[in-house]
């Protein structure tokens, strides 16, 4: 949580009288995935009072005119408008149709008079984006789903965006990641409210864990906005990901985008919301836990066909970026991963990562199948091509880098 958010904590901003903390409002759009809807309204609307989970009372408020569409195709019509808002202390945003679209005037205004009102909101996943829509996270440490975290940081370039994160709590305002996350988080708000032993119950009726450590650092990848593909840097950034494995710096890049190193540096930075030296680190840090998840190569082998310019290198920003040395997040990798998967995995992936001053053709160095070959395929950020190891499983050890969500 922020210094700001803490003193606003402590200042215990109240409701007002007519909101409640235990009646939810989920806010619900045309377009809306259904799975991501259906989360706050599995966690908040069903009642488990004989598993000793505290009850909610549940508003489903329709955000625009219905029916309601889903991604589905489904057809939904909610009970309550954007007027039984005015009743809930806690207001649930699911994911938002399109990370391009604007949300309803209407239903921004209500999530402002909602937190004005003292009431806690909620985005899950890139309900982020209508939060953010909403003013309600300038200043804020906020999340969304990975592969638009880059979007939301450009777009919103007052709001604190970490792509690493499961969930951010920041007292009154709350943002979670990818679909699961949304799961996390909502019981991340019961144990909040009624403690460590109610959102347990809950968590063993869902067949969840009750608290995940960790947060999305494995599932990173290009970490591109999708508008990138029509910009003219798209053909420089596409370079770059293919020649990770060479050493070269921002200034190379500037070069190749025949502009001044300070021009690139603004222009990249509006473009992905990050700065392109941290950009190319991170690139390279995800390129090398490819390989120290599918080859053999030793660390300095690895940090060498990174573009690292020494292990040390590579072990420093490996280190920052995951909180674990390379060598050990190998280890607990391999230790995770049943044997026969792990070789087909590698086998899958044929290409290989040529390296300055080692021999082109050694197998076992593979890039991800998804890796750019043009500027049109940096445009999206695909996900990771292997199977990604399930770190959650009771009694197992956890990846090293898993961070605990706040």
């Amino acid at each position: 949580m922020s210094q700001a958010s803490a003193t606003a904590t402590e200042a215990a901003r109240k409701l007002t009288g007519r909101r409640r903390r235990e009646v939810v409002a989920v806010l619900l759009f045309s377009g809306g995935p259904i799975f991501e809807s259906s989360i706050p309204l599995s966690v908040f609307g069903i009642d488990r009072q004989d598993a000793g989970v505290p009850r909610y009372r549940l508003l489903v408020c329709g955000g625009e005119d219905g029916p309601l569409r889903t991604t589905g195709g489904l057809e939904l019509t909610t009970p309550y408008g954007l007027e039984a808002i005015s009743r809930a202390g806690t207001v649930v945003v699911p994911a938002w149709r399109s990370i391009t679209s604007p949300p309803p005037a209407e239903a921004l205004d209500a999530l402002r008079r909602a937190h004005e009102e003292g009431a806690r909101i909620v985005g899950l996943c890139t309900g982020a984006f209508v939060l953010a829509a909403a003013g309600l996270l300038d200043g804020r440490p906020a999340t969304t789903h990975w592969m638009y975290a880059p979007t939301l940081a450009k777009r919103y370039p007052s709001v604190h965006v970490d792509p690493r994160e499961l969930f951010v709590d920041d007292g009154d305002v709350l943002t979670s990641a990818g679909t699961a996350a949304g799961i996390d988080l909502c019981l991340h708000i019961v144990r909040t409210d009624h403690g460590t032993e109610a959102a347990g119950a809950l968590a063993r009726r869902l067949v969840v864990p009750p608290r995940r450590s960790g947060g999305q650092e494995r599932y990173l990848d290009r970490s591109l906005p999708e508008e990138i593909g029509s910009d003219p840097l798209a053909e420089v950034v596409a370079w770059a990901l293919e020649h990770l494995h060479e050493q070269f710096d921002v200034e190379t890049l500037a070069a190749r985008a025949y502009m001044s190193r300070r021009t690139f540096d603004r222009r990249f930075r509006s473009l992905t919301g990050s700065a392109p030296l941290q950009w190319l680190i991170t690139q390279r840090v995800l390129q090398a836990q490819r390989l120290l998840e599918t080859s053999d190569y030793s660390v300095d082998e690895v940090a060498g066909r990174c573009g690292f310019r020494s292990p040390v290198a590579l072990r420093g920003h490996f280190r920052r970026q995951l909180g674990s040395s390379p060598a050990a997040y190998r280890a607990a990798y391999r230790a995770r991963r049943p044997q026969g998967v792990a070789e087909s995995a590698a086998t899958a992936l044929e290409t290989v990562v040529p390296s300055q001053g080692s021999p082109s053709g050694r197998r076992g160095a593979p890039v991800p199948s998804g890796a750019p070959a043009s500027a049109s395929a940096s445009a999206g950020s695909s996900e990771h091509s292997l199977p990604v190891p399930d770190a959650y499983v009771p009694g197992r050890p956890a990846l090293p880098g898993q961070r605990s969500a706040p």
